[in-house]
């Protein structure tokens, strides 16, 4: 979760569970045997990787990097497995670098790419990358959560591939669609007043939220199995699994 929703958060939403999920499987299938040294590059409040943890091999690390994190943040405890810094971990790469929802809150997000990102990874390790999708669908709320823009999946293929070679893609939550589209028309025929405050707090019942997890991890479920595929649906998010570039 952004640190900016951080405060104002009760349960976790259906959609982050699912997303969760996704991911979790996603490096899985990348990392066979799971690595050792994990970077989570915007890992907000930690959530993400306190889920991960679990799937790795004992003796795992990983480093949750938020260049927002307060000196509060720093000292808050953690699992042994876990460490957080607002300093990225350029002495150590790792055998797999997170960068979830990442890049649209970078305004010159190529030059991170080059910069920040790629020596974060390991010559021989994987980059998992995924971003908010359709330009059309940029909304006040992403403005209210600091993004820059939405991408699709030619904008971030040409935005990894000068330091990245893309080993699959994909696309998730199909079903978030419809309801994204019309908030943005709504929007756009009533612009609002101001930048929206963020609300991110789920307040339904445990029925509820537990139906509409399950509908988004089958959702997510058939977006991993579609990936690379000619047929691929179009998603609210898009995604890339890759590998660095040899340095010529």
């Amino acid at each position: 979760m952004d640190l900016r929703e951080r405060e104002q958060h009760g349960q976790r939403h259906p959609w982050e569970v699912a997303r969760a999920r996704f991911f979790r499987r996603i490096v899985t299938d990348a990392v066979p045997g799971a690595p050792h040294r994990v970077i989570d590059v915007g890992s907000g409040d930690s959530w993400f990787a306190a889920q991960l943890a679990p799937d790795l091999p004992a003796g795992s690390e990983i480093v949750c990097c938020d260049v927002h994190y307060t000196a509060d943040d720093l000292a808050a405890p953690l699992p042994a497995s876990m460490r957080r810094t607002a300093v990225p971990p350029l002495d150590t790469p790792g055998d797999l670098v997170l960068a979830l929802d990442v890049l649209e809150h970078i305004d010159d997000d190529r030059s991170f790419v080059r910069d920040e990102l790629r020596p974060l990874v390991s010559d021989d390790g994987v980059l998992v990358v995924s971003v908010p999708a359709h330009q059309r669908l940029f909304t006040s709320h992403d403005i209210a959560l600091g993004h820059f823009r939405r991408h699709d999946a030619r904008t971030l293929r040409a935005l990894l591939e000068p330091s990245f070679d893309i080993v699959r893609e994909g696309s998730l939550f199909t079903t978030l669609l419809a309801p994204r589209a019309l908030s943005a028309a709504i929007e756009r025929v009533r612009p609002p007043h101001g930048t929206p405050a963020l609300d991110s707090v789920w307040t339904h019942g445990p029925v509820v939220s537990r139906t509409i997890a399950a509908v988004l991890s089958a959702d997510a479920a058939t977006g991993r199995a579609l990936a690379n595929r000619r047929f691929r649906p179009p998603g609210l998010s898009v995604w890339a699994v890759c590998r660095p570039r040899a340095q010529s």
